[in-house]
């Protein structure tokens, strides 16, 4: 188990934590060792700081899980830059609000992804370089390991709000490194794991499967799936011990065929954007015998706030569980006083794990961010109701604003619904999320205007928005529902949708 050292270090110096010729990295291209990855991010870094670029200067990348995407987390870190990950499923509005919010000098993506912007999309001074033409071999350029301040800025993250466009969420070299000592603690990871990396990069959980795993001298296997069948057969081509998911995965890892020497190889499965049911603990334990089962609870602007001990899992499946390492935990009532068990009240989030706040937004920093309840420095108010029960643990009971979670992802109403209403289909639309089994949540969205117009909506919006964002149904209607100050009441269309969609779901039992 790795020590539970609180030094936070430089991020890029993770790649010198393996043994030199154990392997780092399973990919398309073959295996890559520990002393090849530092070899690789010495020779990124000194391409990096070739370009010209200013310290703080922000590079973008815009990849699937290449070789290249995997490496220039550290690569950029190392030369003195911050790295701006975009998910490889956004599309064109997506990545050029990114670009432009982050103030990108460098988008590091590939040819035919480059061909989807359009002009005005990559911001003056953004230079786009092919990620053929970024060197992995070790040349003069390469440089050693920075000995950056812990403090300082090395990567933001885009992730939506509950309003507005997605914000970017600050984290310094410590918050990633000790993100990593802490999750490659808690898993208990080792040399000898070998860990499936199918979560996005840009995600702050599926980054961190690169940071910990490797922190841990273990090598990692980066997957992009289309179908279930796909990590199937990954975990048995790569012999994976670990798994990552969220619980729409699970449930189509459940529903597919599954070798018994196959399931039989992994060993530990985390999960994460979302809570496990009952019902899907039951089917993990059972499809997957010889493995733990880690259910866990965060957020981007605090990384990770707590896990349960798998030991647990079968007994207490509702809960949340305690503080991961390294996070300091408070329930609080609204008028700022520590809640008692069994009293709901707010996840505070406090600790060296908490982020910068947000990338130029002082204002949504100053909601989010506050100090903590109890004088113990910046602390995260996570938006979240929680209760803590008498035997110590956290039970999820709501969330406080209306972010949609679907598959995984957090998805702002306002972002769907202003990608809706890009074209003359309707006149208003409110996007509002539903509960379903599959998805967590399913995307519904309510029109003002002709339903005629919605085979035309849907053909545009399959190039507007990425498939996690794509609404599962439209409820067209003459005129949407007002306040009394002429606004939408968006609390009314939302309660008559769940409502409807409940009543649907009841019918069809």
């Amino acid at each position: 188990m790795i020590a539970l050292d609180p030094t936070p270090y430089p991020i890029d110096h993770v790649a010198l934590r393996g043994a030199a010729e154990a392997v780092a990295l399973v990919d398309k291209a073959g295996t890559m060792t520990f002393a090849g990855l530092e070899a690789g991010v010495a020779t990124l870094a000194g391409w990096l700081a070739g370009r010209g670029l200013a310290a703080g200067d922000r590079v973008a990348t815009w990849l699937p899980k290449t070789r290249t995407a995997c490496l220039m987390p550290l690569a950029v870190a190392r030369a003195g830059l911050v790295h701006v990950p975009i998910n490889s499923l956004l599309r064109r509005a997506q990545v050029a609000h990114i670009l432009d919010d982050s103030g990108a000098r460098l988008l590091v993506t590939q040819a035919a992804r480059a061909g989807t912007l359009d002009a005005g999309d990559v911001p003056d001074g953004c230079t786009i370089v092919d990620e053929a033409d970024c060197p992995l071999v070790p040349g003069p350029s390469s440089i050693g390991p920075s000995d950056a301040d812990p403090a300082s800025l090395a990567a933001i993250l885009y992730t939506s709000g509950s309003t507005g466009r997605p914000k970017g969420v600050m984290l310094s070299h410590a918050n990633l490194w000790l993100g990593a000592v802490s999750v490659a603690h808690y898993l208990k990871l080792a040399p000898a794991d070998r860990v499936l990396a199918g979560l996005p990069l840009s995600f702050d959980y599926g980054q961190n499967q690169l940071f910990s795993t490797w922190l841990a001298g273990g090598s990692v296997a980066p997957l992009d799936y289309l179908v279930a069948r796909d990590v199937v057969k990954a975990v048995e081509r790569v012999a994976a011990t670990t798994l990552a998911g969220v619980p729409p995965l699970w449930v189509q890892l459940l529903e597919a065929e599954w070798p018994a020497e196959t399931a039989a190889r992994l060993t530990r499965l985390t999960n994460s954007g979302g809570a496990l049911t009952p019902r899907l603990v039951r089917g993990l334990r059972d499809r997957f015998p010889a493995a733990d089962v880690y259910a866990m609870y965060g957020l981007t602007e605090a990384f990770r706030s707590t896990y349960l001990d798998p030991a647990m899992i079968d007994a207490k499946p509702d809960a949340m569980g305690r503080a991961i390492p390294f996070a300091d935990i408070a329930v609080v009532k609204p008028d700022g006083t520590r809640a008692a068990p069994g009293e709901a009240g707010e996840l505070v989030h406090a600790g060296p794990l908490v982020a910068q706040g947000y990338w130029r937004d002082a204002e949504r920093t100053a909601q989010r961010f506050r100090p903590a309840p109890d004088g113990g420095g910046m602390a995260v108010w996570s938006g979240d109701t929680v209760v803590e029960g008498e035997d110590g643990l956290l039970r999820f009971v709501g969330r406080d604003d209306e972010m949609i979670k679907s598959a995984g992802n957090r998805i702002s109403p306002l972002e769907v619904e202003e990608a809706v209403l890009a074209g003359n289909e309707a006149r208003e639309a409110v996007a509002v999320g539903v509960a379903d089994a599959r998805l967590g949540q399913a995307i519904v969205v309510v029109l003002a205007g002709d339903a005629s117009g919605e085979t035309a909506l849907r053909a545009r919006l399959r190039t507007a928005l990425p498939s996690f964002m794509q609404p599962g149904h439209y409820l067209w209607r003459e005129e949407l529902p007002r306040n009394a100050n002429g606004k939408l009441d968006r609390s009314a269309i939302a309660t008559q949708v769940r409502q409807s969609s409940r009543g649907n779901e009841e019918q069809g039992r």
